[in-house]
Order: C-alpha cells, then sequence, then structure tokens
C-alpha cells in the first residue's frame, strides 16, 4: 500500500510517500510544495493543488494521510493554514483518493511514542523507520510520519469496521 502524507501550510506544504510492503516501511520520495510569499491567497492556494496533483500523479498513492491543523493563538494564521489544509484536501479528493485525518499528538505519538516531540525528533525517527539515508527536512518529515502513522492505524481501522455476524 502507497500513502501520501500531507503537512499542510501556506508558505510551505510538506508531502511524503511512504510504501508498506511485508510489514516494512519505505520512504517513496518526499519533498516540499513552496508558495510565493508575494502572491496573493488564492493563487498560492493553487500553487497548493497543483503541487499535490503532480505528486499524486507521479507517484500513484493509494489514499492520503493528512495532519489536522493545530489552531494556535494566531486567528489570521490559523485560517490561513486552514485554506491551505483545504487546498491540499481538495486536491487528493479530487485524485479520488480516501483521506485520514490525524492530530499532530497522534502522528508524534505514532512515530516517536511521544505526542508532544520536537520537530527534530519527528525527522530523526522517520529516517530510522525508514532506513533514509539523511533527514527528511522538517515539513517533508512531518508529511513522512504522517504517513507511517496512517500505515500504523491501518490494520486498527480494518478491525474496527468489521461487523459480528
Amino acid at each position: 500500500m502507497r500513502v501520501l502524507g500531507i503537512d499542510p501550510g501556506i508558505a510551505v506544504t510538506g508531502w511524503g510517500v511512504v510504501e508498506s510492503l511485508g510489514g516494512k516501511y519505505r520512504a517513496v520520495a518526499h519533498g516540499c510544495i513552496r508558495t510565493n510569499p508575494d502572491a496573493g491567497l488564492p493563487a498560492r492556494l493553487g500553487e497548493i493543488v497543483t503541487g499535490v496533483n503532480l505528486v499524486i500523479a507521479k507517484y500513484q498513492p493509494q489514499l492520503a494521510a493528512v495532519e489536522e491543523i493545530f489552531v494556535a493563538q494566531n486567528p489570521s494564521s490559523a485560517l490561513k493554514l486552514g485554506h491551505a489544509r483545504g487546498a491540499a484536501i481538495a486536491a487528493i479528493s479530487l485524485g479520488g483518493m480516501d483521506i485520514f485525518e490525524y492530530t499532530a499528538l497522534q502522528v508524534k505519538k505514532a512515530v516517536v511514542g511521544y505526542g508532544r516531540a520536537e520537530k527534530h525528533q519527528v525527522q530523526e525517527m522517520v529516517k530510522m523507520l525508514l532506513a533514509m539515508s539523511k533527514p527528511a527536512p522538517a515539513d517533508a518529515a512531518d508529511a513522512l510520519a504522517a504517513a507511517v502513522c496512517h500505515l500504523n492505524q491501518a490494520p486498527l481501522l480494518r478491525f474496527a469496521t468489521l461487523r459480528p455476524s
């Protein structure tokens, strides 16, 4: 199974594709969609949609795991982040994939074992779990972590949907 992980952001949206083969995970690809800081919000959202569409077309994931937004103290930043997340989700949805959402706490706990882990800890654990030669950039590492989180949850989700006969 191939999972696209997304760490949404208006300036930088991290993405990562992780494949599960026989219980082992490997990083297929990862990167960041960097929007033009001089462009208006609609243009930046378009860049996110285009970038996610290109990733989907190139790496053919079967489903996606998207990190939920963390609402901090700045409502304007939270709103822009919500727009970026919505743009990524719209692109994934148009790609016909199921979308699973995880909080940052869930993602960090799945990868590091501690829900309040710092970015560098997530980067190092993603590097180790996916046998990468060097750590991915922070936003891409968070996206890879979201994909790993889903792969860890997938067996439980399948079990939860089974109904007693």
